[in-house]
């Protein structure tokens, strides 16, 4: 069991939605939070938020997560400033929805990008700290879409099903290793009220929606505290969340099928077409975790 009280915490993605709301727990532990993404505007916001809780200390460091520099960067200025990272939360992600053959190959692969890509350098970066100091927790934001895929979202779900496979090896390394007080902890999430699917590029002519049921991103958040404080190798959040992996378990076909359906009866509205094509993953306003569905 870990102490969380008066840890360094990086998280990535920490401009809304469930990075947000992760730093902001983590800063009401009295943590010292720093937060990263690419709008600074935002980033100001959120550190605004956390530093009202007592005890807490944040820092805002603007970094493209597609920018192994950037990522590096950001490690460097988290040592030099609180001395050490605890814990690191990649939490940055963006999505597009589309059928197969029409999503632009430059929007599939800034998917990857910042959803593969984004993590590995976090991981590289966390983990090289981790290592000088014999201890930390890394924690990877998945979601079940990394258990049961869906239909017009591949690279997404393509992504968070790489996630779980990278802390499934990075655990596998680490323990061969013998580093037992480092740990690699995965967060599937069910669905979520963040502003993804507004950010979303959209190419289905139909208007996304969260998919319900929907769960808030302080949830997700509580979540990551507690998987720090008693580090597991993979939490799913949600009861419908949790519904998922276990069907996925014992009827693998029968949920593929039925996924498939929901998502085109509830995920994307027959009501509303889609507005213009999404920016795919621009930065949210400063004052808000997310939209309601």
């Amino acid at each position: 069991m870990m102490r969380v009280r008066d840890s360094v915490v990086v998280v990535t993605g920490a401009s809304s939605g469930i990075g947000r709301a992760t730093a902001e727990a983590f800063a009401r532990k009295g943590c010292a939070v720093v937060l990263a993404a690419r709008g600074e505007e935002a980033l100001e916001a959120a550190a605004r938020d956390c530093e009202r809780h007592r005890g807490a200390r944040a820092l805002v460091v603007p970094t493209d997560v597609t920018d192994v520099a950037a990522v590096d960067d950001l490690a460097q200025r988290a040592v030099e400033r609180f001395g050490r990272i605890d814990v690191w939360v990649n939490a940055a992600a963006v999505t597009v929805f589309g059928p197969f053959e029409e999503v632009p190959l430059e929007d599939f692969r800034k998917v990857i990008d910042v959803n593969v890509m984004g993590y590995v350098y976090g991981a590289r970066a966390a983990l090289r700290t981790m290592r000088k100091q014999g201890s930390g927790t890394l924690v990877d934001v998945s979601s079940v879409v990394g258990v049961v895929s869906q239909p017009y979202t591949h690279a997404y779900v393509m992504s968070k099903h790489a996630v779980r496979a990278l802390g499934a090896s990075l655990r596998q390394e680490l323990r061969i290793e013998g580093a037992k007080k480092i740990h690699v902890c995965t967060v599937l999430p069910a669905s979520i009220d963040t502003p993804l699917f507004q950010h979303a590029a959209n190419y289905t002519g139909r208007k996304v929606v969260a998919m319900p049921p929907v769960y808030s991103a302080r949830r997700v958040a509580h979540a990551i505290v507690d998987v720090v404080r008693v580090p597991r190798r993979e939490v799913v959040v949600g009861p419908m969340g949790r519904a998922i992996a276990l069907q996925s378990r014992t009827a693998p076909g029968l949920l593929e099928r039925a996924a498939a359906r929901q998502v085109d009866r509830a995920h994307l509205s027959r009501e509303e077409p889609a507005p213009a094509v999404g920016r795919l993953g621009g930065e949210l306003q400063p004052e808000g975790y997310g939209a309601q569905p």
